[in-house]
């Protein structure tokens, strides 16, 4: 499929001050959009101008939520080249999220030519100050103009991009975090595996009381039983109990994260013990009073490692070395990072080159 190209004949003034940037607040000048009608298949790909987009009231995605959306990041190496980071397992995950949600899938690598040309036409916009990166949200939303619960017959892909400041204004400082046993985001058999809006607006009213108390961040038990932790907010969840790396996992109801599946890579590359199983808020407690639980920390693409510092779980609440961030997690927040930003090599496809 043919890509048009339609640059703006106004472009925006890029930030001056790149150490002001916040996250997903300023858009470039252009963005990718693709359509999808039933008997057609996915058709007009173009890049254009960034603006608003026309939809109907009814559109399906206003009233029932069929929408998908992935996030990456374009870095600026330490040479001047731009630079995306495993883009291939996102769009992997994007169509598994489509399935889940009665989308159609998207061809994985045009969407990823289609993303290098956006990306290259935009290079301008990707920061050059240190941790500082180009934020890259693809999504689908269903566009059928219809009041009827059923799989859409129209959508629209679109790709947007954001430059975005370092995570970490302050360093890496372990967060605090608040063990949620009342509220579910999801169960297995539901959408907590797919990357889509709802599962986000289902952990709002949870954050909001954990900020109340304190706390930066939610981590989510189980659906059913509700003693298994399984996420931390938009993050995979990681402990380090004794010599083992311990991590949730995958069943159905947690999102298989792409820094999550590199840094369990990494770690066995490493010759950490590594394990992905089941583990309880119990288990937690009682290592955590024996001196066990050595480390935590989460995984995502916009942090890229966030240590955790402590964990309060009702009414007992667990420091985690000592509210410094743990040798393990700093390891990995230095090698993924330095891969990610082309500081040090990395596996082969991990880094994939856009442009000079």
């Amino acid at each position: 499929m043919e890509i048009k190209i339609e640059l703006t004949k106004t472009p925006k003034a890029k930030p001056i001050d790149e150490n002001a940037l916040g996250f997903g607040e300023i858009f470039t000048d252009h963005m990718f959009l693709m359509d999808y009608t039933e008997g057609q298949g996915w058709h007009d790909a173009r890049i254009v101008p960034y603006g608003p987009i026309a939809m109907d009231p009814s559109a399906m995605c206003l009233h029932y939520g069929q929408e998908v959306f992935e996030g990456m990041k374009a870095y600026r190496a330490d040479d001047g080249s731009i630079r995306l980071f495993r883009p291939d397992e996102n769009f992997k995950r994007l169509n598994a999220s489509n399935d889940r949600l009665c989308i159609p899938r998207v061809d994985e690598a045009f969407c990823l030519d289609a993303l290098k040309k956006l990306v290259e036409i935009e290079k301008d916009w990707v920061p050059h100050q240190k941790d500082t990166s180009l934020y890259i949200r693809p999504f689908i939303i269903s566009t059928e103009p219809k009041l009827g619960v059923k799989p859409a017959s129209n959508y629209l892909f679109m790709i947007i991009l954001s430059p975005s400041g370092a995570y970490y204004k302050g360093g890496l400082n372990p967060v605090k975090i608040y063990v949620e046993t009342g509220y579910v985001r999801a169960v297995k058999g539901g959408t907590g595996a797919a990357k889509t809006g709802g599962n986000y607006a289902a952990s709002l009213k949870a954050q909001d009381e954990a900020h109340d108390q304190g706390y930066s961040q939610v981590l989510w038990l189980d659906g059913v039983e509700r003693k298994y932790i399984e996420e931390v907010g938009a993050m995979n969840v990681f402990f380090v109990i004794g010599d083992e790396v311990t991590t949730p996992m995958l069943n159905g109801s947690i999102l298989p994260g792409i820094t999550r599946k590199s840094s369990i890579e990494m770690l066995k590359s490493w010759g950490y013990k590594v394990s992905e199983r089941r583990i309880s808020v119990q288990e937690l407690l009682e290592e955590g009073k024996k001196g066990n639980l050595k480390e935590a920390f989460g995984t995502g693409t916009a942090a890229v490692i966030s240590p955790i510092g402590e964990l309060k779980i009702d009414d007992h609440v667990i420091a985690i070395n000592g509210g410094e961030i743990g040798p393990i997690s700093q390891k990995l927040y230095d090698n993924l990072t330095g891969i990610q930003w082309g500081r040090i090599p990395g596996p082969e496809g991990w880094s994939v080159k856009v442009c000079d």
